[in-house]
């Protein structure tokens, strides 16, 4: 099987991330092509030995990319195309289908309630996904929140399938050294109670609400990991309250993958698990996720974790994750709850079931089994590979939706790519 993997970008993020986990389990031939920027998480996916193509897209309105995506497909002999984040998953089902790949898989990491990937839903966002969506075969949700999500936007029932993201857990694992060095060289007290966070610096994940709450708390230190618009914002927020030496705005942290320290521009600066090792608690406020993946990263640690939203916690009974808690998106609510922990010195906790249930492993053999249904619903066409049948035992297959679209040898001719 021969899988191309269609991706906005390869910016440090979860999604990207993500991928990266997954191309190293799962058992075909993969390739990856990035829209836009291929960013450092395209450099560790060529380092793993997959082969990325950047095709040099120059924003969402770039049209010429798809003529030129449509004939990087065909001439790629793909057997299945999967598409992942909004952009691509627009132009790499349209282009897939005009390129005549039997079946084309699309994954859905970032939908939330009000905004997609940080944005904010629109009428012609949902029109456009809609619309595109009748061209795929399958379409893979990160949780059960997200399918229902995608349900109530009318994809059908028997086109959702949910793997869930996953984790390597090891990885993760507190480590006392890595905690006395991080606090080190950070200048931070051997002593002092500190509170961690990671994510996109957007609107929408709310880190206004850790800082202020962060400021309230004498003595306490902050460490958030990520890079975004509101770095600026968040910095003078925290000097307004005169708390600037003791909340620490790290930038952009590698670590899902490879774990190793990073030194960037502003000098030391830990990768995630070192940055997990050396806290005490861990807060995300983002009250519209899709999945959680940060949460899980600090449970793997065996902290404390206040949360506003988290599916891959909140669909689960509580006994599989007791050491997490949610907090509804108050400054003062969650000052009190860091407040008492603080109080009870919350020291580190055994690492959970949900930790175990969401393995990156895992996550891979059901992917390889939505594609292997995927190119059994599809009829093989003349030339192409024989469809590969499912696997002993799984429900039968649902025929594929019906689509009508241009006759790809009849299309156009793609300039040639200019940036591979």
């Amino acid at each position: 099987m021969k899988v191309l993997h269609v991706i906005t970008d390869l910016d440090v993020g979860g999604a990207e991330q993500q991928l990266r986990l997954l191309l190293r389990r799962l058992p075909v031939h993969c390739e990856v092509l990035t829209l836009t920027s291929p960013g450092p998480v395209a450099e560790g996916i060529q380092a793993d030995g997959t082969p990325v193509t950047h095709l040099g897209m120059t924003g969402n309105r770039d049209l010429t990319a798809l003529p030129r995506l449509t004939r990087l497909i065909r001439d790629g002999g793909y057997d299945l195309v999967h598409t992942h984040l909004y952009r691509a998953c627009v132009y790499g089902r349209v282009a897939a289908r005009l390129a005549g790949v039997r079946a084309v898989v699309a994954t859905e990491h970032s939908l939330g309630d009000a905004v997609i990937e940080g944005r904010r839903l629109t009428r012609g966002v949902r029109t456009l996904y809609r619309a595109t969506e009748r061209l795929g075969t399958s379409t893979v949700a990160v949780s059960d929140t997200v399918a229902a999500r995608l349900r109530r936007w009318g994809v059908p029932e028997q086109r959702i399938h949910v793997v869930p993201n996953g984790i390597e857990a090891h990885r993760f694992g507190f480590d006392p050294a890595a905690r006395a060095l991080v606090r080190t060289r950070l200048g931070l007290p051997l002593d002092a109670f500190v509170v961690g966070g990671a994510g996109r610096l957007v609107p929408g994940k709310r880190f206004d609400v850790l800082v202020r709450a962060v400021t309230q708390l004498p003595g306490v230190h902050l460490l958030l990991a990520g890079a975004g618009p509101e770095r600026d914002m968040l910095r003078r927020m925290a000097e307004q309250f005169g708390s600037g030496d003791r909340i620490h705005l790290l930038g952009e942290r590698d670590g899902a993958v490879d774990g190793a320290a990073a030194d960037g521009p502003g000098g030391f600066g830990p990768d995630i698990p070192g940055l997990l090792s050396a806290t005490d608690v861990f807060v995300s406020p983002s009250p519209d996720e899709a999945f959680g993946l940060a949460v899980l990263e600090a449970l793997a640690s065996g902290l404390h974790v206040l949360y506003g939203s988290c599916p891959a916690v909140d669909e689960l009974p509580a006994d599989q994750a007791p050491g997490a808690r949610h907090f509804g998106l108050n400054v003062h609510e969650l000052a009190t709850a860091l407040r008492e922990l603080r109080r009870q010195g919350p020291g580190r906790l055994p690492v959970p079931p949900v930790v175990r249930r969401y393995d990156i492993t895992r996550s891979a053999e059901a992917l390889l089994s939505v594609y292997e249904q995927a190119l059994a619903d599809t009829p093989a066409r003349r030339g192409s590979p024989t469809a590969v049948p499912p696997r002993q035992g799984r429900a039968a297959a649902l025929p594929p939706a019906s689509v009508s679209l241009p006759d790809p040898a009849r299309s156009p001719d793609p300039t040639p790519i200019s940036n591979r």
